[in-house]
């Protein structure tokens, strides 16, 4: 199976694709469809390729006593936890609206589905992709549930081990080969030395069918950067319009101009990351012809002389001749004309030799 595959229509994912860019709004829009549609719009005007959100059916994601436990954090919405997670929760109607909205604006949509029954209505909303989110990477009967709908998956890895990551491909992989998987660690903000940018190369050879991603909660945009020049074929950051907000995932999130500075550099380092092959650029013909340089004559060298190293040198000459790395294939060869002292040695000179074409 290739490592490439559309992710979105009209859009694929892996090899020499550009890196798609996930703008996770999740519930950084505190509950408010005016500013959720903000988000979005703010998201595709920075250059994101897809804005995401967070869906659960609460009873279904979280038990009874979770749902009634007091909750005094200062990021609270409500007295209990469920309270809380009630007013940041979209219903089906409003998810069907930020979806149409989507559309409108010409942004890809979807969200995180945090539990089965999420999933179910995720897959009736009839989003692109399904993205796993790393509280659920290791739920088995959820992923193979999730992958058995045939929508492509991006999958989360934070608080996983390589061990459990091999379980999911070998469990995913078989039901729906087109999914990608995302180094992951899950603190928010994230600290550097806890970010493990390596672990995308064990990704890479671990599972070197599916593209390798990276989803970060870490403060700026350096990291992420350097992940996509690491060869992540996804990248996903949480976005807020303000990161004085209320809320846990606002410190660890890109405002807008940071999102929008991103996506630029991202783009740049696409376009720098070229080509494997190495060799004399057009670009580079002006420099060669000012300061590149030529085997030129360290002495006089009078007709029928065998060259010997000792006579030569190598200088900016004009007119241009021998490569200084040819200088070595010189010697031992003889000259059919007087060259005069600091003069380049050219091709006409030497009896018998011709210069190496260079491929």
């Amino acid at each position: 199976m290739p490592l490439e595959f559309e992710l979105c229509p009209g859009r694929r994912v892996g090899g020499a694709q550009p890196c798609f860019i996930i703008a996770e709004i999740g519930q950084n829009h505190q509950g408010d469809l005016a500013i959720a549609k903000q988000m979005i719009r703010m998201v595709k005007e920075c250059g994101a390729d897809c804005a995401k959100f967070q869906k659960s059916e609460l009873e279904h994601k979280f038990n009874k006593k979770a749902l009634e436990r007091p909750y005094t954090s200062k990021h609270s919405w409500g007295q209990t936890y469920g309270e809380h997670k009630r007013h940041l929760e979209f219903s089906h109607d409003q998810y069907r609206e930020l979806k149409k909205y989507a559309k409108e604006i010409g942004i890809y949509f979807t969200a995180s589905g945090m539990d089965e029954m999420a999933v179910e209505f995720l897959h009736e909303l009839d989003v692109p992709f399904f993205k796993v989110g790393s509280g659920d990477t290791n739920n088995f009967p959820y992923l193979e549930k999730t992958a058995k709908k045939g929508r492509p998956m991006v999958i989360s890895s934070g608080m996983q081990s390589m061990d459990t990551m091999h379980k999911v491909y070998q469990l995913v992989k078989p039901i729906n080969p087109n999914f990608c998987i995302l180094q992951c660690t899950s603190a928010y903000p994230l600290q550097p030395e806890n970010v493990n940018l390596r672990v995308i190369t064990a990704y890479q050879s671990a599972f070197p069918d599916i593209p390798i991603g990276y989803s970060g909660h870490e403060t700026g945009i350096a990291i992420s950067v350097a992940a996509v020049a690491m060869g992540a074929k996804v990248l996903e950051r949480h976005v807020t319009l303000d990161k004085t907000w209320k809320g846990n995932d606002h410190q660890a999130s890109l405002e807008p101009n940071e999102l929008a500075e991103l996506v630029r550099t991202i783009r740049l380092v696409e376009k720098a990351m070229g080509s494997p092959v190495k060799q004399l650029l057009p670009c580079e013909m002006a420099c060669n012809e000012k300061l590149g340089k030529s085997v030129v004559a360290k002495v006089t060298i009078p007709e029928g002389t065998v060259l010997t190293l000792d006579m030569l040198t190598v200088k900016v000459g004009e007119p241009k001749g021998y490569l200084p790395e040819e200088i070595f294939d010189l010697v031992g060869k003889k000259v059919k004309t007087n060259i005069e002292e600091d003069e380049t040695i050219t091709e006409d000179a030497i009896e018998n030799h011709v210069k190496k074409v260079k491929c």
